[in-house]
């Protein structure tokens, strides 16, 4: 798998991180691939190939990151040296492709260890009509250490509907992450019928890591619901869970 950068993919370049600084410069158009990167003890480096599809002179320059999540499931990066990596900086032509070669100091033992190498965009600025703008364009490819026995466990830890707004609390319970693809709400009346329905996206869940999914139920909806039911769906196993709701639990 890759991920590509183009001038027309400005909604997929924000979910793969831009930064935007105090100037402007279109995306270059270049590739990265794979997508991810795996260690374990027997494999302890990789390569990532980085092509230039665009026009212009491409530069880019790396740095890793271990990664982590707080309380709330968000994203937390701070920089590291537990990852090799080399070039740090690099230059292509159009059309040129050059690789990365990473690899990991101390493999993962008991527990997973998540990190991220990100490929920035060094651009150059561009004079438009009164002001230099820069965009540089970030792709942060994951990288595990995997443990020496992997366990995959997630639970739904508490469903709650409190002012007509549910919360469903994700948990990851084993050593190793998942992958979270949707988390899909049916409310239920007292006949079971459905009427109303959610699906939220997902995103990846680190190990010992946890993240609310919210959604509001409007309010002549939620006044009918007998019972919520949440099916979340990973790339390891699913989760269901239930509640049972009391009106109480619709009021402002």
């Amino acid at each position: 798998m890759e991920l590509k950068c183009s001038k027309k993919l400005v909604l997929f370049t924000v979910l793969l991180s831009i930064l935007i600084s105090p100037s402007f410069a279109l995306c270059g158009e270049f590739r990265v691939t794979p997508i991810r990167l795996e260690f374990d003890r027997a494999n302890k480096s990789g390569v990532v190939t980085v092509v230039n599809e665009g026009e212009e002179k491409l530069s880019v320059q790396m740095k890793a990151f271990e990664w982590t999540q707080d309380a709330e499931g968000k994203d937390q990066y701070t920089e590291t040296n537990d990852i090799i990596f080399f070039p740090r900086m690099m230059a292509l032509g159009k059309n040129e492709e050059r690789v990365i070669r990473a690899g990991i100091k101390i493999p993962a033992t008991s527990r997973e260890k998540t990190y991220r190498l990100f490929i920035e965009e060094i651009p150059s600025p561009q004079k438009t009509e009164g002001a230099n703008i820069a965009i540089t364009i970030r792709f942060g490819v994951p990288i595990f250490a995997k443990p020496i026995k992997e366990e995959f466990k997630g639970q739904i830890g508490t469903l709650g509907l409190s002012k007509g707004i549910l919360n469903a609390h994700l948990l990851n319970k084993g050593n190793a992450h998942f992958i979270i693809h949707s988390v899909e709400i049916k409310g239920k009346n007292s006949k079971s019928e459905g009427i109303f329905s959610k699906d939220l996206s997902g995103w990846y869940l680190l190990n010992g890591a946890s993240r609310i999914y919210s959604t509001p139920i409007p309010q002549e909806v939620c006044k009918d619901l007998s019972r919520i039911e949440v099916e979340v769906k990973t790339n390891r196993f699913n989760l269901n869970g239930k509640l049972d709701v009391d009106q109480a639990m619709c009021l402002p």
